[in-house]
């Protein structure tokens, strides 16, 4: 009797797990027919697999092969491609105008997708992932501290730090033909100088040679950062939102600790201190904003304005080196212009366009952020490029994509700067493919920052010193992942003080 009872339990559950297995197939089939059939975005051309899951595009995305792996995807299926089930990377001018651009009288604003720019949802709002409503007021009283006027202030504070790393470099290059890592160098100078301009108080980078424990954190929370995105695009912002509020990810209290002291101390200098943040301050009291809020606006700022821009120069210095005729002409025109450098400043920068034209090329070539920056289609639906899209999709255009796309670029894979200044052969070049600072309402307010600081950075630097590229960084650019920014490697470049 016992051993009849064993048996049919056995059966019992041989029969459960059957019947589980079953509906768990029957589950996944329907679902895989229904993303290919059925879905919204059926009709939208792109890989099975990624029609099917989000699981492919996460896994280029950690691997930090996205960007390069979306390119591919656009010129196999064209310029609208689904690389998630309900998601489309665009590689269309009209794109650039239809998801970010300003909106008719009556029309929605595609909003900021929550799964990118604010994957844990106990995190206040900031400037880069709040609502359209509150980015007004962000804007409004951030705007004065990236002002002319301010930027006119806060020359002498960053003439100080740009001269410091000329000192510094003539330092590493004393005695003659000396290697360093420019990429280090160029991280600390604009760490120190958006420190100082946010916070009234420089990281002590260039003078340490070294990072700052802070900066340290913001360096190695990029890669992490993508990570915990796509954990979050897999099991849920909830899921996340959990883990991350559990205390297992050290790095990001210690992060918050650390910004937190250093906005204290900042707001022991007042709010009349002309900076980036002294708008927030002014308003603190009339709209109750947490210290923490104010730290996490003033973090992000000091991300986008100093990684961004430190990324943008290191790219700028490869490609020049690796292309010496190139290199040569802008030589000539930065060491023709001036008779020393404190002739080289803000205003004086500009008067040299081949410069400017190099960094443009460079921001092509190398986009710091070489991703999307990913919107949701608004409930009444939205047409992108033509096409007609259903509302919640997920929707971006890719940086590298479209920069480096044939359609829009004479010789993409080339280093021409000619073509921001309408050499021949250029004519057909589409420069208003490429947006690397966004566009419409939502565009980056550090722009003209961002600019100002790389024309005198890159000035100063090649007025001051002649540069080699050390033999095993001549594949810098290729060898690199990228998780939204760049991972990037040491850039070792001789340099010895130029005969001026």
């Amino acid at each position: 009797m016992t051993a009849i009872l064993l048996n049919y339990t056995g059966t019992s559950i041989c029969s459960f797990f059957c019947m589980v297995i079953a509906i768990c197939t029957c589950y996944l089939v329907a679902h895989i027919a229904y993303n290919i059939f059925l879905h919204p975005l059926a009709s939208y051309p792109g890989p099975i697999s990624h029609r099917i899951s989000i699981f492919p595009r996460t896994f280029q995305e950690v691997r930090g092969q996205l960007p390069f792996h979306v390119a591919k995807l656009h010129l196999k299926y064209g310029p609208v491609v689904r690389i998630a089930p309900n998601e489309l990377a665009f590689c269309d001018v009209e794109a650039w105008k239809d998801i970010y651009g300003h909106r008719q009288q009556g029309e929605e604003e595609f909003p900021k997708y929550d799964g990118f720019y604010r994957p844990n949802q106990s995190t206040p709002s900031t400037i880069l992932s709040c609502s359209r409503e509150e980015h007004t007021f962000f804007r409004r009283q951030l705007s004065h501290g990236f002002s002319d006027r301010s930027m006119r202030a806060q020359e002498p504070i960053i003439q100080g730090y740009v001269n410091l790393l000329i000192a510094r470099l003539k330092e590493q290059a004393e005695g003659g033909r000396k290697m360093v890592d420019m990429r280090e160098w160029l991280n600390w100078t604009t760490f120190d100088i958006i420190g100082d301009l946010a916070m009234g108080n420089s990281f002590g980078c260039l003078e340490k040679s070294d990072y700052h424990p802070w900066v340290k954190l913001i360096s190695r929370s990029i890669t992490a950062t993508s990570y915990f995105q796509s954990f979050a695009a897999i099991f849920g912002r909830d899921a996340f939102t959990r883990i991350v509020n559990s205390g297992l990810w050290r790095s990001r209290s210690n992060h918050r600790d650390l910004i937190e002291a250093n906005v204290m101390r900042r707001m022991q200098l007042g709010s009349e201190r002309l900076d980036l943040i002294e708008g927030l301050l002014k308003k603190q009291e009339d709209t109750n904003m947490s210290v923490r809020q104010i730290s996490l606006n003033a973090s992000r700022l000091i991300v986008a304005g100093s990684e961004t821009t430190a990324t943008l120069l290191s790219g700028a210095i490869f490609l020049l080196l690796t292309n010496r005729e190139k290199l040569a002409r802008l030589v000539n025109e930065v060491r023709s212009a001036f008779a020393n450098t404190e002739e080289i400043s803000l205003s004086t920068v500009n008067e040299l366009p081949y410069m400017l034209a190099c960094l443009n090329e460079t921001l092509r070539m190398y986009p710091p952020v070489a991703t999307g920056f990913p919107r949701q289609v608004p409930q009444q639906g939205g047409i992108i490029a033509g096409n007609v899209v259903p509302s919640g999709t997920v929707v971006s255009v890719f940086q590298w994509a479209i920069n480096h796309d044939p359609r829009f670029w004479t010789e993409p894979s080339k280093f021409k700067p000619g073509r921001f200044m309408g050499e021949a052969g250029h004519e057909d070049d589409r420069l208003d493919a490429m947006q690397p600072f966004s566009t419409g309402p939502r565009n980056c307010i550090g722009k003209n920052l961002a600019y100002a600081e790389m024309r005198l950075i890159l000035a100063k630097i090649i007025y001051s010193f002649d540069m080699h590229l050390a033999d095993d960084t001549q594949d810098w650019i290729a060898s690199q992942k990228c998780h939204s920014m760049w991972v990037k490697p040491p850039l070792e470049v001789y340099l010895v003080p130029a005969k001026v």
